[in-house]
């Protein structure tokens, strides 16, 4: 079997949408799997709408998901240029080689001409294909010049098939295609000739692609013919729905941009891994590191039918991941975040201590980042219904015990909860009675982490700061 070479073509429009890092991750693991080439194209073609920033977000968004690749922008390789509009000459080269072989014509009909009959189809109710006008023209009509090219279909009955990894044997009549435009005036190729030229000299081996683009599939393998080429071999993924069941879109679906996630607090591989669920399984696992997914994708257990947003499921994962990996990669992560709710603590050596007394208390290193602003601040901003049910009268003497055993005492967790211990005993209540009050003085509420990691964590000085501030609160 040839070594694999797959690619990922997304056109640069927007930013990295959640369907297109999937097709990217599903054909990454398997190159990775085999020992393959992954390549990245850019279909930029759209000139209206592609540009440097949408270049820019989908690399930064592959990047980020941990997604290379070993030939493409910013990579080089032998196969280039690996964007499209540094490719045009070869796309007309290709298309007059069509037209020389007679596979192929130049159409003169104006967008005017086509929209107008088109319309009449509309009105009747019938599906419009055209109807071949400029097949057998050799020369351009009396005061018509520009044109476009199209594929010249093969006359009479005939079926084109292919079986799909995914999805199977499927096939369409050659009654139900038309003579497609291939090639606009201005030089530009659409996206089914494009394509095909490009993944034949860049020699891809397979082409795995989301469903919606199966019925582009049959023309493309018309060209292939057409050129005597060997197609590549074809997967078409299932569908990713929103949580609506409506398909995951830019317009109505936020969760679909990739960076979104990144910004919200979720791990690259947590991401990854959610993706990769979304369509594709391994027995009843859920938690599937990296490395496993490398190990056991295959397109057999890809499925056919669409895969559904769950955001519960992604939080879920997120967490799971915050409790796997080193708390080193965790503290570093966090970072940026405490950056955001006002906190500079990138040198601070208590950060991998706070990530593992936190990180089953946190689904998202957003939600992390709130939680544990009070370990860095002077002070802390009490809870307005904490503060009256805990920081009372009655709690007073117990604060004074805490904060006059806490002067002299080892700052180890072990050694201050024994300090909690000592005064909840001499004063004959329950250690939540002078745990508490102890808590929302340190971090203004009332869930913490065990209160000898929280005291240790807040540090001495400060945390006998904070308990003053409790009692002078009291008065």
């Amino acid at each position: 079997m040839a070594t694999p070479r797959v690619r990922f073509a997304p056109s640069p429009t927007g930013y990295l949408h959640i369907g297109g890092a999937r097709t990217a991750l599903f054909n990454w693991l398997y190159a990775r799997r085999r020992g393959g080439t992954f390549i990245l194209r850019m279909e930029d073609t759209d000139r209206e709408r592609s540009t440097p920033e949408s270049v820019r977000a989908i690399i930064d968004g592959l990047r980020w998901l941990g997604i290379d690749w070993d030939e493409g922008p910013e990579v080089g390789g032998a196969r280039g240029p690996y964007f499209q509009t540094e490719r045009l000459p070869l796309y007309r080269e290709w298309a007059d080689k069509l037209i020389a072989m007679g596979r192929a014509y130049r159409c003169y009909c104006t967008r005017e001409e086509i929209d107008a009959r088109r319309a009449i189809f509309e009105r009747e109710k019938r599906t419009y294909r055209y109807e071949g006008t400029c097949r057998e023209l050799l020369a351009p009509p009396p005061g018509k010049a520009g044109h476009v090219v199209r594929f010249k279909m093969p006359p009479g009955e005939g079926t084109v098939t292919f079986a799909d990894k995914v999805l199977g044997r499927i096939s369409k009549q050659y009654s139900d295609l038309d003579d497609w435009v291939m090639l606009r005036g201005d030089g530009i190729p659409l996206y089914n000739y494009g394509c095909v030229i490009d993944d034949h000299l860049m020699q891809i081996t397979l082409v795995g692609r989301g469903q919606e683009h199966v019925n582009s599939t049959f023309p493309q393998l018309m060209l292939y013919r057409a050129l005597e080429w060997e197609p590549p071999e074809l997967a078409h993924f299932p569908l990713i729905l929103g949580p609506d069941r409506e398909k995951l879109s830019k317009r109505l679906h936020p969760e679909a941009d990739v960076m979104l996630h990144k910004r919200s607090g979720i791990l690259p591989e947590a991401l990854i891994n959610f993706v990769a669920r979304l369509g594709w399984s391994h027995g009843d696992d859920e938690v599937i590191p990296r490395e496993r997914l490398i190990e056991w994708f295959d397109f057999e257990h890809v499925g056919a039918t669409s895969g559904v947003w769950s955001p519960d499921k992604l939080l879920w994962l997120n967490q799971q991941y915050l409790k796997m990996l080193p708390p080193r990669a965790i503290a570093e992560r966090l970072v940026p975040f405490l950056a955001e709710v006002g906190v500079s603590a990138a040198a601070d050596d208590r950060l991998e201590k706070i990530v593992l007394a936190f990180r089953e208390r946190a689904k998202t290193l957003k939600e992390m980042a709130e939680k544990v602003r009070y370990f860095f601040t002077a002070g802390v901003e009490l809870d307005i219904a904490a503060a009256a049910k805990h920081l009372s009268s009655a709690a007073k003497p117990l604060l004074a015990q805490v904060l006059e055993r806490l002067r002299g005492a080892e700052w180890s967790p072990q050694a201050l909860e024994q300090v909690i211990k000592a005064v909840s005993e001499q004063a004959g209540v329950g250690m939540g009675k002078v745990a508490q009050p102890v808590r929302v003085a340190l971090t203004g509420n009332v869930t913490s982490p065990p209160i000898g990691d929280t005291l240790e964590l807040v540090g001495r000085d400060e945390a006998l700061r904070r308990i003053e501030a409790a009692l002078g609160r009291i008065g």
